[in-house]
Parts: C-alpha cells; sequence; structure tokens
C-alpha cells in the first residue's frame, strides 16, 4: 500500500534527445498525418456527392474513413507537439481520452470489417435478396450497433485500466497512452487477463471475416463452375446442331 502514488501525470517515449532528430520526427509525422488526412477526406467527399456510390459497401467505407482519421487524429498530433516542444509529458485526463478514443476507433474499425464481410458475403451468396437484406435501415442499424459496441467497449476497458492504482512509475514505454503499457506500471497483477480481453475481440471479428471470405468464395467459385458446365453444354448443342445441317 505505501508503494501506491496518485499520478497526475505520464511521460512518453520520445524518439531522440536530438533537437534536430526531434525536428525531422516532426517534419515526417506531419507528412504523413496531412497524407491520411487527404486521402480519408478525398474519399469521403467522393462516396458523399456521387450518388452512383451510395451502396452499402461505400457508405461503410466512410465510417472507416471517419475511424481512421480519428485514430491518428488521437495519436499523431500530441506525439508531433512534443517533439516540437521538446517534452514528453501527457496529462492524467488526456491519457485517459487517448486510450479510450483510440481504443473506440479501433474497436469500431474491426466492427465495420466484419459488417463489410458480411456484406459481401450477401453480395456472392445471396444476390437476389441483396437489396432486401442490405437495405437502408439495415445499414444504418449496423452502423450505428458498430459505433455504440466500439463505445462501450472502449469505457469498459479503459475504466478498468484507470481503476488501478499505479505504483511502478508514471513513465509509458510508447510514445502514445495505450492499455498494455499502462497495465505494466499498475500494482494489481490483471496484465494477462486484461490483455487477453482486449485480444478476444479481434480474434472474434477476424475468424468471422475469414469464414465469411471463405464461403463467399467457395460460393462464387460454386457458381462460376456452374456457369461454365451450363456454357459448355449449350456450346456442345449448338456444335451437335450444326453437324446435323445439311451441306
Amino acid at each position: 500500500m505505501s508503494n501506491w502514488t496518485t499520478v497526475t501525470e505520464f511521460l512518453l517515449l520520445g524518439f531522440s534527445d536530438t533537437r534536430e532528430l526531434q525536428i525531422l520526427h516532426f517534419v515526417i509525422f506531419l507528412a504523413a498525418y496531412l497524407a491520411a488526412l487527404v486521402g480519408n477526406l478525398l474519399v469521403i467527399t467522393v462516396v458523399t456527392t456521387d450518388h452512383h456510390l451510395h451502396s452499402p459497401m461505400y457508405y461503410f467505407l466512410v465510417n472507416l474513413s471517419i475511424l481512421d482519421l480519428g485514430t491518428i487524429s488521437v495519436i499523431v498530433p500530441k506525439s508531433m507537439a512534443n517533439s516540437l516542444l521538446n517534452t514528453r509529458t501527457i496529462s492524467y485526463a488526456g491519457c485517459v481520452s487517448q486510450v479510450f478514443l483510440f481504443v473506440l476507433c479501433c474497436a469500431a474499425d474491426l466492427a465495420f470489417l466484419t459488417i463489410m464481410a458480411y456484406d459481401r458475403y450477401v453480395a456472392i451468396c445471396k444476390p437476389l435478396h441483396y437489396e432486401i437484406i442490405m437495405n437502408r435501415r439495415a445499414c444504418v442499424q449496423m452502423a450505428a450497433g458498430c459505433w455504440a459496441a466500439g463505445v462501450m467497449y472502449s469505457a469498459l476497458h479503459t475504466g478498468n485500466t484507470f481503476s488501478l492504482p499505479f505504483c511502478h512509475s508514471n513513465i509509458i514505454n510508447q510514445f502514445f497512452c495505450e492499455i498494455p503499457q499502462l497495465l505494466k506500471l499498475s500494482c494489481s497483477g490483471t496484465y494477462r487477463r486484461e490483455l487477453a480481453a482486449l485480444v478476444c475481440l479481434g480474434l472474434v471479428c477476424f475468424v468471422f471475416i475469414v469464414v465469411s471470405l471463405v464461403v463467399g468464395a467457395e460460393e462464387s467459385s460454386e457458381i462460376n463452375w456452374t456457369r461454365a458446365k451450363e456454357l459448355g453444354r449449350r456450346r456442345l448443342n449448338v456444335t451437335q446442331k450444326m453437324r446435323k445441317l445439311p451441306q
């Protein structure tokens, strides 16, 4: 109990103590951030303005672009500011906000990738019922479910992480606040259990995505094989009829 301390700020991992390298880090991260920003904003603009792209797949793609913008905006600007100002600190509240928003974006991102895999499964395996299954209302409900799942998942793990006492240090061995590194600083021995819980969602989504893609690929191969057989049968019938024609 005597080793428990009240943490008011954390120290993030710096890329270098050399000023020139800090400026270089700032420039590189700024270029990457602007490229990602422009790319995702371009996707959102094109899909929003072109009515030919108003389909479930592109609707989910816009949500993915928004999440990508959120993910990089949560981490990169703070890292650039630290390099530019030659500091490593982040406040306790800032660390909590960073963890919550980062986990939210990652969890919702996985959920949307899973929904997009299901969308492709329906499009391939049930093409005649696609518009009925993936209607506007269903897509909105799926998107809302992904965002809600991300918020609840993030709130659960963020609250559980910062409810633990920190007694080892306040130095995070990463350039942004992340749960595994924070758990290493806690006095509790829940590191492996919390890490397993974090990985669980990713594994479930990954398995669902793989299964959907495999089933869709098998169904597509079967459809193509059936079409090839039908085309071969028609060609054979045409050839036989041509042979029966009088010379």
